[in-house]
């Protein structure tokens, strides 16, 4: 059984300098499922100390031999993978299936697309294609912090973790505090598969205290955070005073845009589901439904039997169900912001204040669908985080972009119509750093993140690979 009140550092289980006890609450009924301890200052300070005198061993270390290990690790992960779905569901109330099939899995997902993407990365060639100019040198960045959110815990994990490790760099995280167990079974999983000591470093506490050390830790030359606008913004001012590099994921309020062209009844509810999907707390999830108006009532009503039909069960059910939201805290902020949508003269299709007709505890939300929504309401402006539809009416296609693009997020998009010049149309004037057009799969290693206040950088494949290495030109080589 692991000792989740210590820390992993320098390739040990290790107390911290002042325990500080925390305790991660189950939100399906406010139950412990365990103590973690808080860091400080001086718990970041030894993991940069293990991070830093490890970095040249390991950013020397032959490629191959990196990639190996992680192909180690992907074989603990493989093995161990029910033991993070248990993790994963218990923390933050995932449905165990969810847990297995989506949060889990995605994590060995990330490790296969960097394996694919790293195997044959290429650290050096020639500036010109005809071997002239000067020699360009892809090279790791450093000892890289990482801070990490509670939706989707180990995939934002092996976002960052798995690609610095392939290139060279050496890792401190701090997962989030209120799901910070996945994190420790991963970690766990790095020390199974034989990762050099000091390699990867973790230290669990708030992001007040562990996040602002770290981020002003002159022995940190990268941060990498995934979280709210709010805290990348302090992540991005703190980390300026030592002039680091600064990697962020950061909300979004993406436009999902259903013109009159499309098979009304395939195309909403294709979007609502992903909107109500993981209890609607995923930063991508296509939040604004903007519907061309001759079918936007029938879109309406779509959404709303979608809403009444998605299923609500406790974590620990097997089933294709939702679950909480991930604390009484998340569950009061959805709360405020359904009633403030009412306040503000947004017509409930579906859903509404309070909990599910069954459930008189727990974090769990109402799937919500409001109608009428113009985009200056605050429902439409704020990410809610929770399982909450706005749907947004629109005339012509120059409308949908202007209203598409009035946010100050730029995540993802979505762009139903059967006309395929249309769709590129607007997949090219909408700003966001994706796009997804009449529900297609986003391709496996492609990259992920965002334009304006959505974030900077990308994650994932050979883009993930890049965001973790500095570049250097040699003349006269």
């Amino acid at each position: 059984m692991m000792d989740y009140s210590k820390f992993y550092i320098d390739g040990a289980w290790v107390e911290g300098s002042g325990p500080k006890p925390f305790e991660v609450v189950n939100p399906a009924d406010n139950s412990i499922v365990a103590t973690v301890s808080l860091g400080n200052a001086k718990d970041v300070d030894a993991a940069v100390q293990a991070a830093r005198l490890a970095f040249p061993m390991w950013s020397e270390t032959p490629h191959h031999e990196r990639v190996a290990a992680v192909e180690r690790l992907k074989a603990v992960y493989d093995k161990r993978i029910e033991e993070m779905a248990q993790a994963i569901s218990s923390e933050m109330g995932a449905p165990i299936r969810f847990a297995r099939n989506s949060q889990a899995a995605a994590g060995l997902s990330q490790i296969n697309n960097f394996l694919n993407a790293g195997r044959d990365f290429v650290f050096e060639h020639p500036m010109h294609p005809d071997g002239s100019g000067d020699l360009i040198l892809y090279q790791p960045v450093g000892v890289c912090g990482m801070i990490t959110p509670w939706n989707w815990p180990i995939n934002q994990i092996t976002l960052k973790v798995i690609p610095a490790l392939l290139v060279g760099c050496t890792v401190v995280l701090k997962p989030s505090e209120i799901a910070p167990l996945s994190a420790m079974v991963f970690m766990d999983m790095l020390h199974e598969a034989g990762f050099p000591s000091g390699v990867c470093n973790l230290v669990n506490g708030d992001g007040l205290t562990v996040g602002t050390a770290m981020s002003a830790h002159p022995g940190i030359d990268m941060m990498s955070f995934t979280g709210s606008t709010r805290a990348g913004i302090a992540v991005t001012k703190t980390a300026a005073e030592t002039v680091k590099r600064v990697a962020l994921e950061l909300g979004g309020k993406s436009p999902n845009v259903v013109f009159a062209d499309v098979d009304v009844e395939e195309a909403v509810a294709r979007g609502a589901r992903a909107c109500f999907s993981n209890s609607g707390q995923s930063c991508n999830a296509p939040t604004r439904m903007l519907v061309e108006r001759p079918i936007y009532e029938k879109a309406v009503a779509v959404a709303a039997r979608i809403a009444n039909e998605t299923m609500i069960g406790a974590p620990s059910e097997d089933g294709p169900h939702i679950g909480p939201v991930v604390s009484m805290q998340q569950y009061d902020k959805i709360q405020s912001l359904i009633e403030q949508g009412i306040h503000e003269g947004a017509r409930v299709a579906a859903g509404g204040p309070g909990r599910p007709e069954g459930f008189d505890q727990g974090a769990y939300v109402r799937p919500t669908v409001f109608a009428d929504v113009h985009n200056q309401m605050t429902i439409a402006r704020e990410e809610i985080f929770g399982p909450v539809l706005c749907i947004i009416p629109f005339d012509t296609e120059e409308e949908a972009i202007e209203i598409a693009n009035d946010t100050p997020y730029g995540l993802n998009a979505q762009v139903q119509t059967s006309d395929r010049d249309r769709a590129r149309r607007l997949a090219a004037k909408i700003r966001s750093g994706m796009v997804q057009i009449n529900g297609a799969s986003r391709a496996s290693g492609s990259p992920f993140g965002g334009f304006k206040q959505s974030g900077n950088g990308r994650e994932g494949g050979r883009w993930g690979l890049e965001e973790f290495l500095e570049v250097k030109s040699v003349s006269g080589w």
